[in-house]
C-alpha cells in the first residue's frame, strides 16, 4: 500500500506505539494530544509477552530493561488469613514458553521511552494542547478539527484517522457510538512507595494478588525495582470523577482493616492515594470509512486481566502490519483489521469481567476457585492463557 497521511488522536501508550510503527513504515503521521504535558503519577502497568514482544521488535529493549522489573511469579493469597492460595509462573517459564518476557513498569517510564522514540522520527508531527472537536469521514479523505487552549481552530485532512483517545473517546462517537461507557461498581485506589518500606515477606521480585469478597489488592515492584506499585479495589455504588481523584488514606485502610497483618502493613506505607472508577464498553465497531479505533477508545476493558495497554499495543501492530500488505484497498485493509481484532477484544473483556467475579467470590465459589488454583499449579495457571500471551502480529 502506498504511503498515507495519518492523524492519530491521543498520545497514550496505544497512540504513541501506533505513531512510531506507522512512521517507521513510511507514513506521514500527525499525533494530536489534548494534554499540554505528560504526567502519570502512581500508575503501574503489566507488559505481558503479547505486548513486550512487540516493543522489543521496535528496538526499545535496551531502554525498557533499565526501568522494568520481571516478577518471577504471582503469589495469590487470601486477604483475611494471608494464606497462599496458589501461584502463577512468570519469569523464566514465561520467557521459554512465549519467547518474550512478562514485565511490570511504571506507566510514565514506558510513556517517556515511547515519546522519546516518537520525537526522534521526522515523519511524526506531535501537536500538544489541542482538543478534538470534530471528526468526519469523506470519500477521498477524512477531516479532523481541533481547538487550542486559546480557542484557535484548525482542521487537517488525512487518508486515515485513528482514535486512540481512551475510554471517553471523541473519535468513537464519530463512528456513531454515543453510548457512554458503563460504570462497573468498583473503584481502584493506586499508590506507589519506596520498596525499602515494604514488609520483608512482600518485598521480593514477585507480584502479589490478594483475594477477598469485598475487593482485591495487587502489588508489584516498578521503576527498576525501586518502587512498589499497589492497586486496591473497592466496591462502590457511584463513580469518582477523573483518572486521579485524591483518596482518603484512612478510608482505604479502614476498608481493609480486617486484612492479614502483612497486607495491612503494606497498605499503610503510601502517604497519598489516587482513585479512578472502572468502566467498560462493549466492543462493537473498530472501523467506519477512513476512521479506525484502537485500545480503550474501541473497547474499554476492566483491569482484572491486566490487558488494557497490551491490547492497544497489539492493535497498533496489527493495523501497521495490515497496511504493509499490498494488493488491497484501504477499505479492505481496515475491514480485515476489524474482523481480526473484534473477537479477541470481546474475549479479553469477558475474561476480565469473569476474573472480577472470581476474585471477589465468597463461600463455596471461593472454595472451588482455591481448589482449582492449587490443582493447576503455577505452570498450569500460566498455560491457561496461552491464547492470550501467545499472540503474534499478522505477517
Amino acid at each position: 500500500m502506498p504511503h498515507l497521511s495519518i492523524a492519530i488522536v491521543g498520545a497514550g501508550i496505544g497512540g504513541l506505539t501506533a505513531a512510531l510503527m506507522l512512521a517507521r513504515q513510511g507514513h506521514a503521521v500527525t499525533l494530536v494530544e489534548r494534554r499540554t504535558g505528560f504526567s502519570e503519577v502512581g500508575a503501574g502497568l503489566q507488559l505481558s509477552p503479547n505486548a513486550s514482544r512487540i516493543l522489543l521488535g521496535l528496538g526499545l529493549g535496551a531502554a525498557l530493561r533499565r526501568v522494568v522489573t520481571e516478577p518471577q511469579r504471582v503469589v495469590v493469597r487470601a486477604i483475611r488469613s494471608g494464606k497462599t492460595i496458589g501461584q502463577v509462573a512468570l519469569g523464566a517459564f514465561m520467557r521459554e514458553r512465549f519467547e518474550a518476557p512478562y514485565w511490570v513498569v511504571h506507566r510514565a517510564d514506558l510513556q517517556t521511552i515511547l515519546l522519546d522514540a516518537v520525537r526522534s522520527e521526522p515523519a511524526i508531527r506531535l501537536v500538544m494542547g489541542r482538543t478534538v472537536e470534530e471528526v468526519s469521514d469523506g470519500s477521498d479523505r477524512a477531516r479532523l478539527t481541533w481547538t487550542s487552549a486559546g480557542g484557535a481552530r484548525e482542521s487537517i485532512e488525512a487518508d486515515l484517522i485513528i482514535g486512540a483517545d481512551g475510554v471517553w473517546s471523541t473519535v468513537r462517537q464519530a463512528l456513531g457510538d454515543r453510548t457512554p461507557p458503563a460504570f462497573r461498581g468498583t473503584i481502584a485506589w493506586r499508590a506507589t512507595f519506596e520498596r525499602s518500606l515494604a514488609p520483608a515477606e512482600l518485598a521480593g521480585d514477585e507480584t502479589g494478588l490478594w483475594l477477598g469478597s469485598r475487593g482485591h489488592v495487587v502489588h508489584y515492584p516498578i521503576a527498576g525495582g525501586r518502587l512498589v506499585n499497589v492497586v486496591a479495589i473497592q466496591r462502590s455504588p457511584a463513580p469518582v470523577d477523573g483518572w486521579a481523584a485524591p483518596g482518603d488514606r484512612d478510608a482505604i485502610l479502614g476498608h481493609y482493616a480486617s486484612a492479614a497483618p502483612a497486607l495491612r502493613n503494606l497498605l499503610a506505607q503510601p502517604r497519598e492515594w489516587l482513585r479512578w472508577s472502572l468502566f467498560d464498553h462493549p466492543a462493537e465497531r473498530l472501523v467506519q470509512g477512513r476512521i479506525a479505533l484502537l485500545g480503550d477508545a474501541a473497547h474499554p476493558v476492566l483491569p482484572f486481566l491486566a490487558q488494557g495497554a497490551a491490547l492497544a499495543i497489539e492493535e497498533a501492530a496489527t493495523l501497521t502490519a495490515l497496511l504493509r500488505q499490498d494488493g488491497r484497498s484501504l477499505g479492505e485493509t481496515l475491514s480485515t483489521y476489524e474482523t481480526q481484532r473484534l473477537p479477541r477484544a470481546r474475549r479479553v473483556q469477558n475474561e476480565a469481567r469473569k476474573n472480577g467475579r472470581i476474585y471477589h467470590a465468597g463461600g463455596l465459589v471461593a472454595f472451588g476457585r482455591n481448589q482449582v488454583m492449587r490443582h493447576l499449579g503455577p505452570e498450569g495457571m500460566t498455560r491457561r492463557y496461552d491464547w492470550l500471551y501467545g499472540f503474534r502480529t499478522p505477517a
